[in-house]
């Protein structure tokens, strides 16, 4: 009996241990998928916003010089950075036009960046990656 008390001990605390650090498995830094060797703007219509941790995605329609429309995926830093740089979730609403900076993916994945600067059509402009972050 007390075996398998043991055992069901042993298997729910790994259960939990699981559960609580799964999301740091998830979790990836900058280096491990984007390069900064290859920097991009971008304009376009953001269409999607998700607002979460531990990456927010911003999704933006830029359409090409014959007016075919790719949908773009960029990822920020976690919401709190976006908070530090003045910027909060009310200010992207869907719809609005932008113009992203952006590095790309490492694998060459086409429509993928992590983020550097939103600029907003009036020219005001978040910075949210510096030259002088952790690149790793």
């Amino acid at each position: 009996m007390n075996g398998m008390r043991n055992l069901c001990g042993v298997v729910l605390g790994a259960v939990a241990f699981f559960a609580f650090v799964g999301p740091a498995f998830a979790h990836h830094s900058f280096s491990a998928e984007f390069t900064d060797q290859d920097p991009i703007e971008l304009t376009g219509v953001l269409t999607k916003v998700d607002w979460i941790n531990p990456h927010v995605y911003l999704y933006l329609d830029v359409k090409d010089k014959n007016g075919k429309v790719t949908t773009w995926s960029l990822e920020g830093y976690p919401t709190h950075w976006f908070a530090q740089a003045g910027l909060k979730k009310s200010m992207l609403g869907e719809g609005q036009t932008v113009t992203i900076s952006a590095f790309r993916a490492k694998d060459g994945t086409k429509q993928l960046g992590f983020l550097r600067k939103i600029t907003y059509a009036d020219g005001h402009f978040y910075q949210l990656f510096t030259d002088d972050a952790v690149l790793h």
